[in-house]
């Protein structure tokens, strides 16, 4: 408890923050009026300080692509963009011009403008206001590329200013919720997602290169199938019944397309799991899987390592990598190490022989914290502690079955998976395995699953019948694998919910 003078020094730090706090709205509010009396009076010169088009001839990016030969010509040019500045005072005033596509520096001198089109400008335009000036290319003293304005008009007038452009938005917070300022005043942002858009696209040329098809399958599902994890359930009106958006990019579906006769699918899309956020996790994020038929998992294996090869060298120009305090080389050897040997080398723990206790005992240990005290979370929660010693790239083999539910059984040990999982930073990112075809084994897993579900396991996997009725049909035998968000989150060492535009936020309590 705070004592009695704490407590006054307390309340005047509160009081003199609560002080600065409305100083700071009533600023912003005088602001956003005076930037609306200036809107009124660019109304009253005869612009929309709304335009419903721009009249520019050339991006600043191709400007800058074309800077010489269009300087030289002394063509006259139209181009756009956001104001980010507006220096100097008297007859000459320079304002970086940002359109998305690049900067340039627009001058507009008193003796270059009729005296009311300079005057209003100076009056009535400010910071992060969207203008368009007509003019000539010109190279300034200090070297600086720039157009010469004969003529300008306002196209969309800013009501709100722009954040510090050196501090930006600093809390959180803020940040998310103005995503749009955030982006725009942070250049690492804006080359972050930038990055992801070609992560994406060097991701599907990959795929369609190699010879697969791209497939859509359901959001919504009657079963979640392909992941253990809890799911977000909505309602389908027409229906009149309850379904489940999904938490894989259709592992199910996409067998049912190997069944189907389509030799090579993938798809890319959006997953949902309504679990806890960390660093690595997320509600609501990309994956892509793909599925190759007449392929065990050892031929995934090696696509798998030339596919992350490629988005390394392609969209971040290196293999090498430091993440998580973890440094690795992705053009390095792939050692191949297995799960219950990993397990046991750094805890002493055979999973696949110690009981429920021995296992629980040794997390306590260890002091990791687990929820759920059934044999599949107790392994689970000793192979995470385990594989965050590792900095990889490394693929991890012969799960036990009873963490793949989906998985061929080892032909050598009836317990453990034909599977690999890629682990590099300390976390997997990407899983794959050579699908389970055999329906009367398939069942009998969905049946433990079953029972983990009746005990109370909200992340076990759903049965789905109707997905052994196919396999009853016949599948050929099958390698499948997925990888998503989180592989661009680990390369580019920022935590997940920075790689996502748009990540959902509480709203704002009411005052």
């Amino acid at each position: 408890m705070l004592s009695r003078s704490e407590s006054v020094i307390m309340i005047k730090v509160y009081s003199r923050f609560a002080r600065v706090l409305h100083k700071n709205m009533a600023s912003l509010e005088e602001l956003r009026s005076v930037r609306i009396d200036k809107m009124k009076k660019l109304r009253d010169a005869g612009m929309d300080p709304f335009a419903s088009r721009s009249s520019r001839t050339h991006t600043l990016s191709e400007i800058q692509n074309n800077f010489e030969a269009l300087s030289s010509s002394k063509e006259i040019v139209t181009i756009a963009g956001r104001a980010m500045a507006i220096r100097g005072q008297g007859a000459i005033l320079f304002i970086p011009l940002y359109d998305g596509s690049g900067t340039l520096q627009a001058v507009i001198k008193e003796d270059s403008l009729a005296e009311q089109a300079f005057s209003l400008f100076q009056e009535c335009i400010d910071i992060g206001d969207f203008i368009e000036v007509t003019g000539t290319f010109f190279t300034t003293q200090r070297g600086e590329q720039s157009i010469e304005v004969t003529g300008w008009t306002i196209l969309t007038k800013a009501i709100q200013p722009l954040p510090d452009k050196w501090h930006g938005l600093a809390d959180d917070d803020e940040r998310y919720r103005k995503r749009y300022l955030d982006i725009l005043m942070n250049q690492e942002l804006r080359d972050i997602f930038e990055k992801k858009t070609k992560f994406w696209r060097t991701m599907r040329r990959f795929f369609e290169d190699a010879g697969f098809m791209e497939v859509e399958t359901p959001t919504l599902e009657v079963t979640t199938g392909g992941a253990e994890a809890r799911p977000f359930i909505t309602h389908h009106n027409d229906f009149d019944m309850d379904v489940y958006m999904r938490i894989s990019v259709g592992e199910l579906w996409q067998k049912r397309l190997m069944s189907a006769g389509f030799p090579k699918t993938f798809e890319i899309g959006r997953v949902y799991r309504n679990e806890g956020s960390s660093p690595d996790h997320l509600q609501e994020f990309t994956n892509m899987e793909f599925y190759m038929a007449y392929a065990n998992y050892e031929d995934g294996m090696k696509l798998v390592r030339d596919l992350y090869i490629t988005l390394a060298k392609e969209v971040f120009g290196t293999t090498k990598f430091t993440t998580r305090g973890h440094t690795f080389d992705l053009s390095d050897k792939w050692e191949t190490i297995e799960y219950v040997e990993e397990i046991k080398k750094q805890t002493g723990i055979d999973v696949l022989n110690s009981t429920d206790k021995e296992m629980s005992t040794k997390l306590e240990e260890l002091g990791v914290t687990y929820n759920g005290t059934n044999r599949e979370r107790l392994m689970d929660t000793l192979w995470k502690y385990c594989r965050k010693q590792i900095s990889g790239p490394v693929f991890v083999t012969q799960y036990p079955t009873l963490v793949m539910p989906l998985a061929k059984r080892d032909t050598k040990n009836q317990l453990q998976a034909q599977c690999f999982n890629v682990v590099i930073g300390g976390s997997e990112v990407g899983k794959g395995y050579s699908e389970l075809n055999d329906p009367i084994d398939q069942n009998a897993r969905f049946e433990e699953q079953r029972k983990l579900i009746e005990a109370g396991d909200e992340e076990a996997m759903m049965p789905d019948q109707e997905f052994v009725e196919m396999l009853e049909h016949g599948m050929p035998p099958t390698c499948g694998f997925g990888v998503g968000d989180r592989l661009f989150a680990f390369l580019v060492d920022k935590p997940i919910r920075e790689t996502i535009l748009f990540p959902l936020m509480r709203p704002r309590r009411k005052e």
